[in-house]
């Protein structure tokens, strides 16, 4: 073989290389900044997942209201000004489906296939069986369970602020929305549940997007889940079936049944975090910040005292009207929400899209991160002060947020469970300031910017100290 016939596949090949490095080169210089960092595949995506709010931040001040981060192989681009919102929102060229399918399958198992073929249906059921027409269904079994777990808390007590409020939530939320004792029957499995979801729960992020093999204690606790649902699920679809209007999960088996029965357990999972991640830690914030607040703390209870009386032990019905009395309540929730929202809200481009002088490519992961959205003063004036008064400002009457509250997403597919949410912690403040005097015994903490999945975890511990009214 001559010098020449060998050189010339080489010098192909280096030639074809340039070409593509030109090509990405190009790329680049038309779309956002891009932090890339050195490492293949990885890229930023260790630097970015010690602290991703912080990291977001910082790169919102250096680059702009739009900016690229390269990590962990994907490209996610990341908005913070009405055009990029808008583009997310609201162009055709961005799609939800296509964002969150490989998370899915990664936490529940559940594949593509299955996912875009039963997505819309099933949105569309939760939207409707826990939307503003139905959630007044809720208010009286939510009310009677919660009564049932403070009278197991008895007259008075100290404890972890994050441990009370999943005390109240976990089993009134499962006995709501799955079947009453399912999973919740004795202490030791009470104590395993727990302890199995906390896992799932607090490495979700991680699951969703690395190889399961580096997440042995996650991987076990999702198996250990998907197994309980596994043996339940009979149960699970019996329960009601005599004169009775069945549950959520129930429905939503009926419809995933209708597909791939096989896949129900999946489901359940995914239904289990929905329900049990975001709502109890807008629980602790919520209860925090009143009790961090002496002139709200008071407001509150005045307004309570105003609607139920001054006497602690009475066991209260919580009705419409009464809630509607009690909206500096649902004040406080959303002004915590404000301060304390999931890390982020995705799109993926299924085709070049542009935002201010930038073209963002296909295939870019597309993102808002409502935590500093919601810190923008042009938004929200004094946005680190927790001032449950600017909400007068919303029209809540009609269900409509302040501009640019995105704390449940935003365009088609905000979250169905969204009202349910907020009934059942507003429920849950009512009770525990009617029955109980409560004061915080430490600061409260600031939250953890570790995780973008998901409301803010505290980063340290609370604790609550409460006693039963005279």
């Amino acid at each position: 073989m001559g010098i020449m016939e060998l050189f010339s596949p080489i010098a192909i090949a280096v030639l074809g290389s340039c070409v593509l490095f030109l090509f990405s080169r190009l790329k680049n210089l038309l779309g956002p900044p891009c932090i890339q960092g050195w490492i293949p595949w990885i890229g930023a995506g260790l630097e970015f997942g010690k602290a991703p709010l912080e990291f977001i931040e910082k790169a919102r001040i250096k680059y702009g209201p739009v900016f690229t981060i390269f990590a962990m192989g994907n490209r996610m681009t990341f908005v913070s000004e009405e055009e990029g919102i808008n583009v997310l929102l609201k162009s055709e060229h961005v799609d939800f489906e296509s964002a969150v399918q490989s998370p899915v399958y990664h936490t529940a198992w559940i594949p593509k296939n299955v996912f875009s073929a039963l997505h819309e249906r099933l949105y569309a059921l939760m939207k409707g069986k826990m939307g503003t027409f139905n959630t007044h269904h809720f208010t009286g079994p939510l009310t009677e369970e919660l009564h049932e777990q403070l009278e197991g808390l008895g007259t008075h007590g100290t404890m972890d602020l994050n441990d009370f409020v999943r005390y109240l939530l976990y089993p009134a939320t499962l006995n709501t929305l799955f079947k009453k004792g399912l999973f919740l029957t004795d202490k030791r499995t009470i104590k395993e549940f727990y302890q199995q979801f906390k896992t799932y729960d607090e490495g979700f992020e991680y699951g969703s997007q690395l190889p399961e093999w580096l997440l042995r204690n996650w991987s076990k606790s999702k198996k250990w889940l998907l197994a309980l649902f596994e043996k339940n699920i009979g149960n699970i679809k019996a329960h009601g079936s005599a004169g009775h209007s069945g549950t959520l999960l129930q429905a939503i088996l009926k419809v995933v049944e209708t597909e791939t029965p096989q896949y129900s357990p999946n489901y359940g999972l995914v239904v289990l975090w929905a329900a049990l991640a975001n709502a109890p830690p807008i629980a602790f914030w919520t209860l925090g910040y009143i009790l961090s607040h002496p002139d709200i703390h008071r407001t509150v209870l005045e307004s309570i005292s105003s609607v139920f009386g001054t006497a602690g032990k009475d066991k209260i019905k919580v009705s419409e009207d009464d809630l509607k009395k009690l909206l500096i309540i649902k004040w406080c929730i959303l002004e915590s929400v404000r301060l304390r929202a999931p890390g982020v809200i995705t799109r993926k481009v299924v085709k070049p899209v542009k935002i201010l002088n930038h073209t963002v490519p296909s295939g870019d992961l597309l993102m808002l991160s409502p935590f500093w959205l919601h810190r923008n003063p042009k938004y929200f004036p004094e946005p680190e002060s927790f001032k449950p008064e600017r909400w007068k400002e919303a029209n809540l009457d009609k269900y409509i947020f302040l501009d640019y509250f995105m704390a449940f997403g935003g365009g088609k597919f905000q979250c169905p469970g969204r009202w349910f949410a907020l009934l059942e912690i507003q429920l849950c403040i009512i009770l525990v300031l009617y029955k109980y005097e409560c004061s915080l015994l430490d600061p409260l903490p600031k939250q953890s910017s570790r995780h973008l999945v998901g409301v803010p975890q505290p980063a340290g511990k609370c604790r609550i100290e409460y006693k039963q009214r005279a």
